[in-house]
């Protein structure tokens, strides 16, 4: 469905796969159901593989790759759940712009943001 599990704010000079380990080791095992984890060539290389495997050990990466060969806009697989994502949480006026002075604030309207989509998707599921 897309919904959102867990967040993290961060400030800008946070590097996307430093904060990757970041919410995954804030995760306490809240979701020892998870299995595999689909992330883009950013989170690729030894730094990001070896912060999970102490992380979460057993859970498993897929990269999802772009071919050097196409050209033009691809539709990557399962890439798209979380540009959809981002984009149905975009569509909130208070998350379009960086408003907030603090993360924590930015971080709970973000939560608000999601549980206004989780309420239209679970109440509204056409």
């Amino acid at each position: 469905m897309g919904l959102l599990l867990h967040a993290l704010v961060t400030p800008a000079d946070v590097q996307d796969r430093d904060g990757g380990i970041l919410v995954l080791s804030s995760l306490f095992g809240q979701f020892p159901f998870l299995k595999k984890l689909f992330a883009d060539s950013a989170y690729a290389g030894p730094v990001f593989h070896d912060g999970l495997a102490n992380v979460m050990p057993n859970l498993t990466i897929e990269i999802v790759r772009r071919s050097d060969r196409a050209k033009g806009f691809i539709v990557l697989p399962k890439r798209w759940i979380v540009e959809r994502t981002i984009g149905w949480l975009g569509r909130c006026r208070r998350l379009a712009k960086d408003w907030e002075n603090l993360n924590h604030s930015a971080l709970a309207f973000l939560r608000l943001a999601s549980i206004r989509l989780m309420l239209r998707k679970l109440c509204n599921p056409s």
